[in-house]
């Protein structure tokens, strides 16, 4: 196999602070990590958070000029010479976690497995150099090696789409087979939450303002009499089909006003919302609702190492089929525009030629 000419160059997408707007620039190739790998991207995925970063600036590591994409699969080119892992070769290819935390036993976050909040490990793509050029350095602990047959675009979007809805379903709301859940949202996040959900056993209920995703979750397997019509009153529709105090748990995965509301409406006594949409920044909190319900409000960040490892081997099972559309690298700008617009299905990826 030809070694590959690595040029000293390459362009990216970059956040500059004072810009809304990302800019296509030229850097420099980083050198290979001691503890890491110099990766050639194979797809990096498109977010809506890739437009909150755009607008947000000034958090404590953020740096003043920085490469976009927090969705990464990559090659590895070269290994460093402290990384003593055998699953990591040259030719290996690689799914990466944007923050994979220090790892530190002192570290306040990674010492309680909340690696994802931690201040001190790298933010790829979330402040600090990320994944929408032809190469990254990585450390080798935000890496996961590719099980066969699991394609790259499919990968990159599984570390984020994926990976966060199954670590908020699994381990932050902890659904059960036995429970009834009601979903919000088939949007990227959503539809690959919806078959998490179907891979525990659980009841779920499914509710969107789009036929195409409706018709999308009917075909997955979910009964018509589970899905809400597009216009119905969410809590009519609860009442009308006997669901009054069954609906264990509400998988809030769009967060608007109206969402919001409604999931704590629908809610039995007793019952969970896991909230991970942000539609509308601010929702306001039924206090009397909630004491009087004993309702427990459980917002989630991410996802861990172990959960991209087994988000991965259910996606080689086929178990979870995320949807993925691809484009060129250098249309960023046009398929966020896209995405922001709801012209986009489901996922994207982006490939750098």
């Amino acid at each position: 196999m030809a070694v590959e000419q690595i040029p000293q160059t390459m362009y990216a997408w970059r956040k500059h602070k004072g810009n809304p707007k990302p800019v296509w620039e030229e850097v420099a190739v980083p050198s290979t990590p001691p503890t890491g790998f110099l990766v050639r991207l194979l797809a990096s995925g498109v977010c809506h958070s890739d437009q909150a970063l755009l607008d947000v600036e000034d958090r404590p590591h953020f740096e003043d000029k920085y490469t976009l994409g927090h969705e990464g699969c990559g090659e590895i080119l070269r290994v460093g010479d402290q990384v003593k892992d055998a699953r990591f070769r040259v030719g290996g290819r690689i799914a990466m976690l944007a923050v994979p935390g220090c790892g530190e036993s002192t570290c306040p976050e990674c010492s309680r497995e909340l690696s994802q909040l931690c201040p001190k490990g790298q933010h790829h793509g979330i402040g600090q150099d990320g994944f929408y050029a032809k190469y990254v350095a990585i450390d080798a602990r935000g890496c996961v090696p590719l099980p066969e047959g699991v394609p790259p675009e499919v990968a990159a979007v599984a570390t984020d789409a994926v990976n966060t809805a199954f670590h908020g379903i699994t381990k932050r709301s902890e659904v059960k087979k036995e429970e009834t859940v009601f979903l919000f949202g088939l949007g990227g996040l959503g539809f690959n939450a919806l078959q998490i959900v179907r891979y525990i056993g659980a009841r779920v209920i499914v509710s969107d303002l789009r036929q195409e995703k409706l018709d999308a979750a009917e075909n997955l397997g979910v009964p018509k009499t589970d899905i809400v019509p597009v216009g119905k009153s969410i809590p009519e529709f609860i009442k009308e089909s006997g669901l009054d105090r069954r609906i264990d748990t509400v998988l809030e995965f769009v967060g608007h006003h109206q969402t919001f509301q409604d999931a704590q409406q629908i809610v039995r006594p007793g019952g969970k919302i896991l909230c991970i949409g942000t539609g509308d920044r601010k929702n306001e909190l039924d206090m009397k609702n909630g004491i009087r319900k004993r309702l427990s409000f459980i917002f989630s960040y991410g996802g861990q190492y172990e959960d991209l490892v087994e988000v991965l081997n259910l996606i080689a099972k086929g178990v979870i089929r995320p949807q993925v559309e691809k484009g060129k690298l250098e249309d960023f700008p046009t398929v966020l525009k896209k995405l922001c617009e709801g012209k986009i299905k489901d996922r994207f990826a982006l490939v750098a030629e």
